[in-house]
């Protein structure tokens, strides 16, 4: 029963493996099936147990406050406990902090700047110097009365001035500044105090920058009120743009064919008017007698457009990919029609499990968790340590400093009084890395990079698998829809995670390898930059685009292998084995039901992306007309912000929508190259397939008497 194949069955372009035999228990998913690759799911399993472990290590030792509150120098954080009311930190002079490091190193090595640091209820909003009358004059009578405590705490009323600027005790100057990162910063354009060591060059190239980086606080507020005018607007947009997705797959099994002959025509369309353009310019070249011997060798690429070889060079390449299309279009338009009619099918079946549309936003909260988890693992990881505090004056080379000892650890609560060295003062240095956590900080990070793209790949592992086991359920069902179970969205999860966990995690593992692999070699591409050495910035491509095409490979294989698995219940070795044996006696038909379905789905997130970004940039621009008082365009500062996030939010949508019908076409795909080789259309064993497939093939189900007709 089986042994004997069909002569008329063409579906082999090549033999590749032995074709599945006829089984009579075979209904779809098999339900009677064991736990798979369970020394991975074991070894997955310890491995997010330690991923955890690492989790606690890092909230027990990490200290996330320094990166979120900004510390004074005498380590107590500003804007909370004492300094609750006094959240920015003010330089004393700020111009000799070095802000060349990114905003996170900024935020956590503020500290470590060689000026005294304060916390303040508000930053300087006008410049002020201290005159020379005003040396005499105490503390109290300048600072605390009119221009705010800016000092440092403790610091007598009764002090003279001149004493407390010797000793760095109370600033010397102030510049208007704005708050950013919880710090204080001059304005570009602030006028300098008459000091020898600063000058505006100073200012404007130490400040500049990083004010423009972080867009200082005006442009955040009006970002926010942006979209607090605009935000219904941004969702009705987002609205538009699910409908746009929900009707483009669901009429698909009404104009995908005509659809696919439009797309394939416009192409040709194109690549003939770009041979009549290249053949216009060749033949005015011709003409003029522009030879590329008059222009020779030169590295102004623009300068080979005015030559007619390159022209003929364009014109001959256009010719041949326009012949090869059309070729392909007489010989493989049996194929093709099939093509059409798997995403006719596709359509019919999310139509009728519309739940499997909402899969998606399951899968971004789970991928949403997983990189919460590590980013705030490896924050706590990169903030763990106790802070140090050392001795430090502005000028150690003085003669009174030279008995101290400086950069020795010091309480900052007691800072050094009545010392004969000017500024002495205890400062925070960092945080101290002697610990086990802290000397095991690397490869604890290690692991949370590892952790990361293995329980990414992981969920999105188990969302192939869970829709493949859902569609397959579709497919096959005989008697459609009687036939399908009634909750096959769950029932697939639930059998997902019960027997493939460790099927998945093994698929996952491959990938996260191979994904680590490329990003070391983008870190060593990175660091070889510099260095300018052509063969190792050869060899280092070579290496790239080899590990970018086996990541490729190993997605494509494994999202084949997650739907064999969801279908026979067998391990990934076997799955991926018999997913790749499969495809390979059908590699024709893949790779012509893959670029049509490319084709089709580019289309379509064009529809939706460019007709929400079109709706969109006329509404918010004002240039619809007529709509009614309540649905006037919202005044707004930055008319683009809403535009570029609704044009963001559409393109999410679509992909979300458009990855589950992208799912269903290569689930239903394997099941129709199963069904052509498991079964022959007899009474005994009939075709699964649509009846438009049936015609398609000219075949047909020899279904016995009295039996009820078959559902489309």
């Amino acid at each position: 029963m089986g042994e004997k194949q069909d002569p008329d069955k063409a579906y082999g372009d090549g033999a590749r493996g032995k074709p599945a035999k006829y089984d009579p228990s075979f209904r779809g998913p098999i339900r009677n099936r064991s736990c798979t690759d369970i020394i991975c799911c074991l070894l997955f399993f310890v491995f997010i147990l330690g991923y955890i472990a690492v989790g606690l290590v890092a909230w027990v030792y990490g200290d996330p406050q320094q990166v979120l509150y900004p510390r004074n120098s005498t380590g107590a954080y500003c804007g909370i406990g004492e300094n609750k009311d006094k959240p920015y930190l003010l330089y004393f002079n700020i111009f000799s902090c070095i802000l060349t490091t990114n905003v996170i190193a900024v935020a956590q090595n503020g500290l470590e700047c060689p000026t005294p640091q304060v916390c303040v209820s508000s930053c300087p909003e006008v410049s002020w110097t201290v005159n020379s009358n005003q040396l005499s004059q105490t503390v109290g009578q300048v600072f605390y009365s009119g221009n705010g405590n800016f000092c440092l705490p403790g610091v007598p009323a009764d002090m003279q001035v001149y004493q407390s600027l010797s000793r760095e005790l109370c600033p010397s100057f102030l510049l208007p500044s704005s708050p950013a990162l919880g710090r204080c910063f001059p304005w570009p354009n602030s006028t300098v105090p008459p000091f020898p060591e600063i000058s505006n060059m100073s200012v404007t190239q130490g400040i500049s920058g990083l004010l423009d980086s972080l867009n200082a606080r005006d442009i955040s507020v009006k970002i926010f009120e942006d979209f607090a005018q605009s935000w219904y607007w941004i969702l009705a947009a987002l609205g538009v743009a699910l409908i746009l997705s929900l009707l483009f797959i669901l009429l698909l099994r009404l104009v995908a064919g005509p659809l696919v002959f439009v797309l394939i025509i416009g192409v040709l369309g194109v690549l003939a008017y770009g041979i009549y353009h290249c053949w216009k310019e060749y033949r005015l070249l011709r003409d003029k007698g522009a030879s590329i011997s008059q222009l020779g060798f030169t590295t102004n690429l623009s300068a080979y457009s005015s030559v007619q070889e390159t022209w003929l060079a364009a014109l001959i390449l256009l010719a041949v990919l326009e012949g090869i299309l059309l070729l392909m279009l007489i010989f493989l338009r049996q194929r093709i029609r099939i093509a059409i009619a798997l995403l006719e099918e596709a359509s019919r079946a999310v139509g009728q499990m519309m739940s499997t549309l909402l899969y998606p936003l399951v899968t971004f909260v789970l991928l949403l968790v997983c990189i919460a988890y590590w980013a705030m693992t490896a924050l706590y990881l990169a903030t763990s340590g106790q802070p140090q505090y050392v001795l430090w004056a502005p000028n150690a080379s003085l003669p009174d400093c030279e008995k101290v000892p400086m950069n020795t650890s010091c309480d900052p609560m007691n800072q050094p009084v009545n010392s004969t060295c000017p500024g002495l003062m205890c400062v925070f240095q960092g945080y101290l890395s002697t610990g086990l956590v802290q000397r095991s900080l690397f490869n604890l990070q290690i692991y949370g990079v590892l952790g990361l793209f293995w329980t990414i790949n992981w969920v999105l592992a188990l969302g192939q698998c869970v829709l493949a086991g859902a569609f397959a359920s579709f497919y096959w069902a005989f008697h459609k829809p009687r036939d399908i179970p009634t909750f096959p969205l769950s029932s697939a999860f639930i059998r997902t995670l019960r027997y493939h966990t460790g099927s998945l995690a093994f698929g996952a593992l491959i990938l996260t390898l191979v994904q680590i692999a490329r990003a070391v070699l983008e870190y060593i591409d990175h660091k070889l930059r510099g260095a300018q050495n052509p063969v190792a910035r050869c060899i280092i491509c070579c290496f790239k685009c080899c590990l970018w095409c086996l990541e490729k490979f190993i997605k494509f294989l494994n999202r084949n292998a997650y739907i064999m698995i969801a279908i026979y219940g067998k391990n990934f070795c076997v799955s991926a084995k018999n997913a790749f044996s499969l495809l390979m006696r059908n590699i024709v038909r893949v790779v012509v039901l893959d670029k049509v379905t490319d084709l089709l789905l580019f289309f379509g997130k064009l529809l939706v992306v460019g007709g929400v970004g079109v709706l969109s940039f006329f509404f918010f621009t004002g240039r619809i007309q007529g709509l009614g008082k309540g649905f006037d365009s919202p005044n707004l500062n930055y008319y683009w912000l809403p535009i570029m996030t609704s044009i963001l939010g559409a393109y999410v949508i679509a992909s979300g929508f458009f990855s589950v019908f992208g799912m269903c076409v290569d689930t239903l795909f394997l099941c129709f190259l199963e069904d052509l080789e498991r079964n022959d259309g007899s009474a005994a064993r009939p075709y699964y397939m649509s009846k438009a497939l049936l015609k398609i093939l000219g075949k047909k189900n020899e279904v016995p008497s009295g039996d009820k007709k078959r559902k489309k």
